[in-house]
């Protein structure tokens, strides 16, 4: 049995949560990690309203790469990805978001595992997730249709989300 649908179905059960989170921070800063955070984050954006904006990631041979971010020093950043595996992603999206001087630091998505989890809650002022198993799978696991996408389609919904919000 899986935990989600899909990615939008991954999102939509994060929303209330993160929106109870977010009570206290007006106005946070939704970044979307490119590409397969996208769709998580549509299904957020049914709850929790604001524009979205991308958080483009690049693999490399270092490693993975954060785009730096213009404008969010003293805001709330809210990073939303399909999930935790190694939590690569998200070590480095931290790392990269900290440098900017954002106020708060949360980190949304359906799936962290407890051992990723111990590492990035001293990265992170708070860590939102559905599921949060003992052991780390691969996250097409928690989905019965792990629905990635690509880079331009990506970008293409985050475009359309933020013509007609």
């Amino acid at each position: 049995m899986t935990d989600f649908a899909n990615l939008v179905a991954g999102g939509r059960r994060l929303g209330p949560l993160l929106a109870a989170v977010l009570a206290d921070h007006p106005d946070p800063a939704l970044l979307a990690a490119i590409p397969n955070g996208v769709p998580v984050a549509l299904g957020i954006a049914e709850t929790v309203a604001g524009p979205l904006r991308a958080l483009k990631v690049a693999r490399s041979d270092d490693g993975v790469v954060i785009e730096p971010m213009p404008d969010l020093g003293g805001r709330a950043v809210v990073v939303i990805d399909d999930g935790v595996e190694t939590g690569t992603v998200a070590r480095a999206a931290s790392a990269a978001l900290r440098e900017s001087g954002v106020s708060s630091l949360i980190l949304a998505v359906p799936v962290c595992p407890m051992e990723a989890l111990a590492d990035l809650k001293d990265r992170y002022d708070a860590i939102v997730a559905v599921v949060r198993p003992m052991a780390r799978r691969d996250l097409a696991w928690h989905y019965a249709d792990f629905d990635t996408i690509d880079e331009a389609t990506a970008m293409r919904l985050l475009w359309d989300h933020n013509a007609i919000s």
